[in-house]
């Protein structure tokens, strides 16, 4: 077995070993990524449900939906 044969499988497997600690950095941030935006898209779609919320109480029957609803008290 010539000498170089040792010394490119050790460099072989520290440039995989470097590789595998890279993609596990990768996924960690990711994996962080996808939290918080997972707890930004529950944020937001609990501040829709409020707005829709308001909205629906804000257009009762009672109140004119325009301005055309809206009839002058001489008519």
């Amino acid at each position: 077995m010539p000498m170089s044969e040792p010394n490119a499988l050790d460099a072989r497997l520290v440039e995989l070993e470097s590789k595998i600690s890279f993609a596990e950095d990768l996924l960690d941030t990711l994996n962080m990524t996808v939290f918080r935006q997972q707890r930004e898209i529950e944020r937001l779609q609990k501040q829709l449900a409020h707005l829709q919320e308001q909205l629906r109480n804000a257009t009762t029957p009672a109140q004119p939906l325009s301005l055309r609803d809206e009839i002058p008290p001489h008519y």
